[in-house]
């Protein structure tokens, strides 16, 4: 009776298990990942968290005005096998970002690579393993 209540309990278990909402998430969809453009600002704020890492910038239009990005990064995982840290990103620091813009022509992207005032460039993926 118990192998039946336990081999019960574990399909019932299964049948309600259903992963894909928490995979939905993942897509590109929203930004055109065939370009990268490129922008250099001021950070505003480096959010270090999952499931995924967001750059928050300040930057020039070209215009005299100042606009606000929100570029989205890979989850910290990825970026630590990378070589960033919770603190490679500070406030008040000027950086580049190479990303690929939003299809809305919002002011978001999506990160390719950041480079740092000191030359420093912090990859979106660590590199391939052998």
């Amino acid at each position: 009776m118990r192998a039946h209540f336990i081999a019960l309990s574990a399909v019932l278990g299964a049948a309600l298990f259903d992963p894909s909402p928490g995979l939905a998430h993942h897509s590109n969809v929203a930004f055109e990942v065939t370009k990268v453009i490129t922008i250099t600002g001021v950070v505003k704020d480096f959010q270090w968290r999952n499931p995924h890492t967001w750059v928050l910038l300040t930057v020039d239009d070209g215009k005299g005005a100042k606009v606000d990005w929100a570029v989205e990064g890979r989850a910290p995982g990825v970026l630590l096998r990378a070589g960033w840290t919770k603190s490679s990103l500070k406030p008040g620091e000027t950086i580049t970002v190479d990303m690929s813009p939003a299809r809305d022509g919002s002011k978001t992207g999506l990160v390719a690579r950041v480079t740092k005032a000191d030359g420093t460039i912090l990859p979106n993926a660590p590199p391939p393993t052998q």
